[in-house]
């Protein structure tokens, strides 16, 4: 082997680990919002409708910047914009402890949204330039999403130590991870990437941005986005509000609520692992079908006993907690191959030029989904309880199996 394909075999393992790096810490970081929602009612007294909206200050971004990066990214460059991105989230976990308010964690979780964003969509098509076929392409893809999980995992572990922390001490988390956004961001920087391949043809701005279009005068397409946007909307109102369930409806100390809270996302990365051989025998639709059956029942099964929960003082611990409290998150489990098989069905269906405006679409969906289920789930936390804000999240899931029926019939036509 030459000096150069050694300096080159060097240089993609730096990018990939970049790569992985930035997913990881943007992984927990957009995931703590649940922990944080929580946090900043006891710490900051925050109304519970106003941090109902923390979800939208990210998610919005993401679907704002999702649908014009698209476009830019050519323009700007996958590692400069991947650069930026870190910057000004590692900037903006600098400042918490420092400014120690809610208008700054609205500005840090916009931030997030905006870099995650270009973080996503340049992961995506940089995953191209560092791999040399579609086997390494599928191998390096998979790898990625698993490890953005355990980033997830290690956020939630990490806000489940800082709630011990007394008042607002909690806000001490995010040093640390603006230290590991000057790792992500000193290795990418000194990573050579050839990006050439995806440089702008030389088509405008408005060219590139009405690419979309099209997508959205097929009736599969609308079908399939209605399913990714309910989709997010069940997995955003059980996850971001877990935390406050188990402190408001269990009587769990903040701590615990938080922690017990890790135990869906650990339950969708190993559903995510496991998924894939299960589909190829079965198929898609009688897979997601038997995870949503599975969702229902274990909401009809789990808020029933959370009503015989009372508060156990100091003597409540993982061992005599609710059992109400180890059902909802194994929805994770169940929740874990939805996403992953409807987008690869719809994908499949589409022409390969038109995969790329296929995923913009899904990440803008995706988004406002996952805004739209945090609202409406924290508003029925306020005007009603937590027992009857996840009680109704079987609207939208029964919602879901109708609308994976009309898709699969779509696509078999």
């Amino acid at each position: 082997m030459t000096t150069t394909s050694l300096s080159l075999s060097s240089g993609t393992l730096r990018i990939r680990l970049a790569i992985i790096l930035t997913y990881m810490l943007f992984g927990a970081l957009l995931n703590s919002v649940g922990a944080v929602n929580l946090l900043v009612v006891q710490t900051l007294g925050v109304p519970r409708a106003e941090a109902a909206l923390l979800d939208a200050w990210k998610d919005l971004p993401i679907a704002v910047t999702s649908f014009l990066v698209a476009s830019l990214l050519p323009r700007l460059g996958l590692k400069r914009s991947m650069l930026l991105a870190l910057a000004a989230v590692g900037t903006a976990c600098l400042a918490m402890p420092v400014l120690s308010a809610f208008w700054a964690i609205k500005l840090l979780f916009c931030t997030l949204g905006a870099g995650f964003a270009l973080v996503k969509v340049s992961a995506y098509s940089m995953i191209g330039l560092v791999t040399q076929d579609k086997a390494g392409h599928a191998r390096f893809t998979n790898l990625l999403e698993g490890l953005f999980m355990v980033g997830v995992l290690g956020g939630f572990l990490l806000f489940s130590q800082a709630a011990h922390a007394q008042a607002t001490g909690w806000l001490q988390v995010y040093p640390l991870l603006a230290a590991i956004a000057a790792g992500a961001f000193a290795l990418l920087l000194f990573s050579p990437l050839d990006e050439g391949p995806i440089r702008s043809p030389g088509t405008s701005l408005r060219e590139d941005l009405v690419a979309m279009a099209p997508l959205l005068k097929l009736a599969l397409v609308v079908v399939f986005l209605l399913s990714a946007f309910l989709y997010v909307l069940i997995e955003q109102g059980l996850s971001t509000w877990l935390p406050s369930f188990n402190k408001e409806v269990l009587h769990l100390p903040t701590a615990m609520s938080v922690g017990l809270a890790v135990i869906m996302p650990a339950t969708t990365a190993l559903g995510r692992l496991t998924s894939a051989a299960v589909i190829g025998r079965l198929g898609w639709f009688a897979v997601v079908i038997a995870c949503l059956a599975g969702i229902a029942a274990l909401i009809l099964v789990a808020l029933p006993m959370a009503s015989h929960a009372h508060a156990l003082g100091d003597d409540i611990g993982w061992l005599n907690a609710p059992p109400t409290a180890y059902l909802l998150p194994l929805t994770g489990l169940l929740l874990a191959p939805i996403y992953p098989a409807i987008n690869s069905a719809m994908l499949s269906a589409l022409p390969q030029r038109q995969h790329a405006a296929m995923t913009g679409l899904i990440v803008v969906f995706s988004a406002l989904g996952g805004t739209l289920g945090s609202f409406i789930t924290g508003r029925l936390f306020v005007a009603f309880d937590g027992a009857t804000a996840f009680a109704m999240l079987l609207v939208p899931v029964t919602a879901l199996a109708l609308s994976l029926a009309r898709l699969r019939r779509q696509l078999a036509s």
